[in-house]
C-alpha cells in the first residue's frame, strides 16, 4: 500500500494501478478514498475491470460519480458487466440523470420497476429512445408490469414505443388498457403502423382497436386492408404533405405549419392537381433556398419516380433503397396520388424478406414471432414438412446405390469406392449450395435476371472447373497418402477415379445450384424454396450417378 502511495504521489499512475490490481477490493476501495480527485479517472482507465466493479460498490456516491465520469464509455461498460443488477441498480439511486442514463441498461430498469423506484425510474424512461424502450417491455416477465410501466411514460413517446414492441406484447398491453388509455394511443399512432398492428392481431383484439377509432381513421384502415397483402398499398401511410402547383413557398410553409403535426414525414412535398394527380414533388430544401413569393410549379420536380398500389412491396422497398429515398409515392392506376411509402416501412419489408428467404434455403416454413417466442411445436410443424419431403426425396440415393450394389460390393475396391461416397456427396451439396447462394442474393438484389442465365452458366463452368481441379488434387493426394491407396495394386486408377468424379460432380452441382434459382424465378416460384438441402439432394443422387457411372468402367478396364 506505501509503494502504491509513493507511485501516487509521483504522479506514476499507470504503475500504481499495475500494483493495486493485486489488492482485495477493500484495500482498493481505500486507495481510491484517499486519493487526489484529479487522478482518479486516469488511475481508474488504468485498473482491471474486474477489480474496479468489485470495489466501485464500496465507495461513496460522490467518488463512484467521479470514477464514472472518469471511464469512456467502454471501459464502464466492461466494469458493469462484472457487476450484479442488484448492484447496478443501488448505485443508480441518487445519481445524476446523465449518469443514470449511462449505466442504465434493460436488466436495470425492469429492476427499478420491479422495486417500484418510480423517482428514479420516470425521468430515465422519459429520456430514452423508443427503441430501446420496447426492448425493455418485451423483457418484462409479469404481465401486470406492463400498463404500470407504459403509464408513466409521455403521452408521444408511449405511442411510439408501443409501435416498437414485439406482437404479443403488445396484445397484452391492449388486453390490459383500459378504453380512454388504448384510444389515447391509437390516436398518436399513424396510420399506416395503425394497420400493421390490425393485421397481425386476433379478431377479439383488432374489434377492440377499431372501437377506439373514430369512423374517419376507420374508414381509411379499411381502404388499406382492402389491398392485397404484399402489395404496397398495405404498407403505404395517407399521411403525407399535398401542396397545389399554384401555390407560393410561403403558402407552402404556412400548409406544412398547419399540417405537419399529423404527418409521418415533412422532408418531402407531393405537388398534386385539383384531380388529386401527381404532377411533382419539393423537397424542404428546395423550400428554404426559395423566394417567399416563387410559385411551387417553377421550383419543382416534374420528372417523379412512383410505384402502383398493387405493386409488390418488395419491388417498392428495393426502389426505395436503390434510390435512397426518404418516401417514394404511391399512386393508383389513373396517377392519383393515394399514399407513401416511407423508407422505415421499406426497410422491416425487407429485412422480413430477408428472414423469410434465410428460412426457406434452410427448408423452414417462415414464422413472424421471434425463436425464443415461438412455442416447440409451431417449430416443430414449420420443420417436418420439408423434412419429410426431403426424406422421400433422399431415397432416390438409396436407388442408386441399390442399382449399383455389385459394383459397390466389390471384394478387393468395393470398400474404397463406398468410404469415399460422403465425401462427393457433401463436397458437391456445398459447391451446389455456394453457387445457389449467390445467384439467389444476386436475384434479390435484381443484380441477375433470367436473361442472364446463359452468362450465368459460362462463368459457373470456369469457375466449377478450377475449383474442381484444385479438390480433384487435394482428393488424389487424400485418398493416396492418408487412405493408403499407395500400398495397393492400382491405387492410383482408383484414386483416378474418384478424384475425376469429384471434378465432374463439383461442375454439375455448380451448374445446377446456378441455374435451378433462375429456372424457378421464371416459372414464377421462390428461387430460395430450391436452394440449400433441395440442391443437396439433387447433386447427391447426380453425383452418385456420376462416380458409380466411373467405377463400373474402372472394374471394366481392369
Amino acid at each position: 500500500m506505501n509503494e502504491i502511495r509513493e507511485l501516487l504521489q509521483a504522479q506514476d499512475l499507470e504503475q500504481a494501478a499495475l500494483l493495486a490490481n493485486k489488492l482485495n477490493k477493500e484495500e482498493l476501495a481505500d486507495v481510491l478514498t484517499e486519493m487526489e480527485k484529479a487522478d482518479v479517472p486516469a488511475f481508474c482507465r488504468a485498473l482491471d475491470s474486474d477489480l474496479l466493479a468489485d470495489a466501485l460498490p464500496l465507495l461513496d456516491k460522490e467518488l463512484q460519480e467521479d470514477v464514472i465520469n472518469g471511464l469512456r464509455d467502454d471501459e464502464l461498460e466492461k466494469v458493469l458487466d462484472e457487476m450484479t443488477v442488484d448492484e447496478t441498480v443501488e448505485i443508480i439511486e441518487d445519481m445524476p440523470q446523465e449518469i443514470v442514463r449511462r449505466i442504465a441498461e434493460t436488466e436495470e430498469i425492469v429492476q427499478l420497476l420491479i422495486d417500484r423506484n418510480f423517482a428514479v425510474l420516470r425521468p430515465l424512461i422519459a429520456s430514452m429512445n423508443a427503441t430501446d424502450l420496447a426492448e425493455v417491455f418485451n423483457e418484462i416477465r409479469e404481465e401486470a408490469d406492463l400498463p404500470i410501466l407504459f403509464r408513466i411514460l409521455p403521452k408521444d413517446l408511449a405511442a411510439e414505443t408501443f409501435v416498437e414492441m414485439d406482437s404479443n406484447v403488445k396484445e397484452t398491453l391492449i388486453h390490459r388498457l383500459n378504453d380512454r388509455e388504448l384510444r389515447a394511443v391509437m390516436d398518436e399512432l399513424f396510420l399506416d403502423d395503425t394497420v400493421d398492428i390490425i393485421e397481425e392481431m386476433p379478431a377479439s383484439v383488432v374489434k377492440r382497436v377499431l372501437a377506439q377509432s373514430d369512423n374517419e381513421t376507420r374508414a381509411y384502415i379499411n381502404e388499406i386492408l382492402k389491398y392485397p397483402k404484399d402489395s404496397a398499398g398495405s404498407i403505404m401511410t395517407i399521411e403525407f404533405v399535398a401542396l397545389r402547383p399554384t401555390m407560393t413557398v410561403d403558402e407552402a410553409f404556412e400548409r406544412i405549419r398547419e399540417t405537419a403535426i399529423d404527418k409521418e414525414t415533412i422532408y418531402t412535398c407531393y405537388v398534386i392537381d385539383p384531380t388529386n394527380k401527381l404532377v411533382g414533388l419539393v423537397s424542404a430544401k428546395d423550400l428554404m433556398l426559395a423566394g417567399k413569393g416563387a410559385a411551387i410549379q417553377d421550383i419543382m420536380t416534374e420528372n417523379v419516380i412512383y410505384a402502383h398500389t398493387e405493386d409488390d412491396k418488395e419491388d417498392v422497398a428495393r426502389m426505395i433503397s436503390d434510390y435512397g429515398f426518404l418516401a417514394l409515392p404511391i399512386v393508383d392506376r389513373e396517377t392519383r396520388l393515394v399514399g407513401i411509402v416511407t423508407v422505415d416501412d421499406a426497410m422491416t419489408v425487407l429485412q422480413s424478406e430477408n428472414t423469410e428467404d434465410i428460412a426457406k434455403m434452410a427448408a423452414v416454413t417462415p414464422t413472424d414471432k421471434p425463436y425464443l417466442k415461438t412455442n416447440i411445436w409451431r417449430i416443430c410443424l414449420s420443420r417436418l414438412p420439408w423434412l419429410l419431403i426431403l426424406l422421400v426425396s433422399s431415397t432416390f440415393s438409396g436407388l442408386v446405390i441399390s442399382a449399383n450394389e455389385n459394383t459397390l460390393n466389390h471384394a478387393v475396391y468395393g470398400i474404397v469406392l463406398t468410404a469415399c461416397m460422403p465425401m462427393l456427396m457433401g463436397t458437391g451439396g456445398n459447391a451446389g449450395s455456394q453457387a445457389s447462394a449467390m445467384i439467389i442474393r444476386g436475384i434479390a438484389i435484381g443484380e441477375v435476371e433470367f436473361k442472364d442465365l446463359w452468362k450465368v452458366v459460362w462463368k459457373e463452368i470456369r469457375v466449377s472447373v478450377l475449383l474442381g481441379a484444385f479438390l480433384a488434387a487435394a482428393c488424389f493426394a487424400k485418398v493416396m497418402l492418408v487412405d493408403g491407396l499407395y500400398a495397393v495394386e492400382q491405387g492410383a486408377l482408383i484414386a483416378f477415379v474418384i478424384s475425376f468424379s469429384m471434378l465432374i460432380t463439383i461442375v454439375i452441382a455448380k451448374l445446377i445450384g446456378a441455374m435451378l434459382p433462375l429456372l424457378a424465378k421464371k416459372c414464377k416460384l421462390d428461387p430460395a424454396v430450391v436452394a440449400g438441402p433441395f440442391i443437396t439432394t439433387i447433386v447427391d443422387v447426380v453425383s452418385l450417378t456420376v462416380y458409380c457411372a466411373f467405377a463400373i468402367w474402372f472394374l471394366g478396364a481392369i
